[in-house]
C-alpha cells in the first residue's frame, strides 16, 4: 500500500512540475491564437481569429488592439514586431482574405500594406531576418510566402525596407505540395543570403532553399531537399523551420490530425539544410512550431499535445509539458482558447 501511495505521489509531483514549465498568463480572450512575436522579453504581440493583443510589461497585462478596418472577421495567423509601437500582422485566407497591415503607433491605427490579388492564393507565413549571421541585410529583409499558384510558391520579398515585390525566383512546387499556416514559421530568412520554406501535403515534405542572393538573381532555381518527416497526406509534413547559425537547424512537423503520433516529427541538419536526419528520439507528438533558446542553449518545440526540448541540436527530445500550443516566440507561447504563457523554468541538462 505504501508503494502505491509513493508511486501516486511521484506521478502527481511529476505532472505538477510539467505543468509549471510554462507560466500561464491572462489574455482575456477565448480566441484561437496562432501569431506571436516578441522583439524582447518585455514587449510581445499576439494575434488570432479577429484579435490582436500586445503587452509592454512582460505579459502581466495584455491590451486588446484596434482591428484594421474591415478585418474583424480575418484570421490573423502571423505577426512581427520591432518594438512596442511598430508591427506587421498577416491574415490568412483564400484570395483577398490574405492581407498585411502595419502599425507604427502601438496599434491605434493600421495601414494596409498588401492584399492577395490571386483569388486562388492563400498566404502561409512571413518573417524578417533578426540574426545577421555576419551577412548583409539584417532585419531589413523580409519574405512572405503563400501556397503555390501556377506551380510556384507565392513569394514576395521586402528588400532594405523598400516595399514588397514578387520574387521571380520563387520555388517550383510538387503536385499537391503546400506550406502550413499553423504558426507563422514555415519560412526562415537568412538575410540577403537566402530564405528557406518548410513544405508538406501529399507532395511533401521538403525544405526548399532559395538561390544565394535570390533577391538579385532570378536565373537560378530553388533547391528542394526531402526531409524525413511524416508525409503522404494533406495534413502531414514539415510545419516549422529555424536555424541557430548558418549550419545548424531543426525542422518539426508530423500530422496534425494525429497529434499523439510521435514518429517522424523532427529532423536536424548540420550543413545548412542540404541534408536532414530524423531525430533518433523524436518529440512525443505532432509539432507546429520550434525555436532556439540561445540563453538556455536548447531547442523548444510545441504542438497540440505538449512541448519537448532538445539539448543536442534536435537529435533527441525530452517531454517538457502536455499543454495545447500552436506557436512560439520565446519567451512566449500561444494556443487555442486564448492560451498564452511565458517560460518560467527550463529543465537542466541531465
Amino acid at each position: 500500500m505504501f508503494r502505491t501511495y509513493l508511486l501516486f505521489a511521484l506521478i502527481l509531483v511529476s505532472v505538477t512540475s510539467a505543468q509549471n514549465q510554462w507560466a500561464l498568463l491572462e489574455s482575456h480572450t477565448a480566441a484561437n491564437l496562432r501569431g506571436i512575436h516578441s522583439p524582447n522579453g518585455l514587449v510581445a504581440w499576439a494575434s488570432g481569429e479577429g484579435i490582436i493583443l500586445r503587452t509592454e510589461d512582460g505579459g502581466a497585462h495584455w491590451a486588446r488592439c484596434s482591428i484594421p478596418l474591415g478585418g474583424e472577421k480575418l484570421d490573423f495567423r502571423g505577426i512581427w514586431a520591432w518594438d512596442a509601437s511598430t508591427a506587421i500582422v498577416m491574415s490568412s485566407g483564400l484570395g483577398d482574405l490574405s492581407r498585411l497591415y502595419k502599425t507604427t503607433d502601438a496599434c491605434s491605427h493600421w495601414t494596409e500594406e498588401r492584399t492577395n490579388e490571386d483569388k486562388e492564393g492563400f498566404w502561409d507565413a512571413f518573417g524578417f531576418q533578426t540574426q545577421d549571421f555576419g551577412l548583409l541585410g539584417g532585419e531589413k529583409i523580409g519574405v512572405l510566402i503563400g501556397d503555390p499558384v501556377h506551380d510556384r510558391f507565392h513569394t514576395e520579398v521586402m528588400l532594405f525596407g523598400h516595399g514588397w515585390f514578387f520574387d521571380d525566383a520563387s520555388c517550383v512546387a510538387h503536385s499537391n505540395e503546400s506550406a502550413f499556416a499553423a504558426s507563422n514559421s514555415a519560412v526562415f530568412v537568412f538575410g540577403s543570403r537566402r530564405y528557406m520554406i518548410a513544405t508538406g501535403g501529399r507532395g511533401g515534405p521538403r525544405v526548399l532553399l532559395s538561390p544565394l542572393l535570390a533577391y538579385l538573381d532570378s536565373s537560378k532555381p530553388c533547391l528542394g531537399v526531402p526531409v524525413p518527416l511524416a508525409g503522404g497526406s494533406d495534413s502531414s509534413g514539415a510545419f516549422s523551420l529555424v536555424f541557430r547559425d548558418l549550419k545548424h537547424g531543426v525542422v518539426v512537423g508530423g500530422d496534425y490530425k494525429k497529434p499523439d503520433e510521435a514518429a517522424r516529427t523532427a529532423a536536424w541538419t548540420a550543413d545548412g539544410g542540404h541534408h536532414w536526419t530524423a531525430a533518433s528520439k523524436p518529440p512525443h507528438g505532432y509539432r507546429s512550431s520550434v525555436a532556439w533558446d540561445p540563453d538556455a542553449k536548447i531547442w523548444i518545440a510545441v504542438g497540440t499535445n505538449g512541448t519537448d526540448i532538445s539539448h543536442d541540436d534536435g537529435k533527441t527530445w525530452q517531454i517538457f509539458d502536455d499543454g495545447n500550443w500552436n506557436a512560439l516566440s520565446l519567451p512566449y507561447v500561444v494556443g487555442p482558447k486564448g492560451r498564452i504563457a511565458r517560460i518560467r523554468r527550463v529543465a537542466t541538462k541531465p
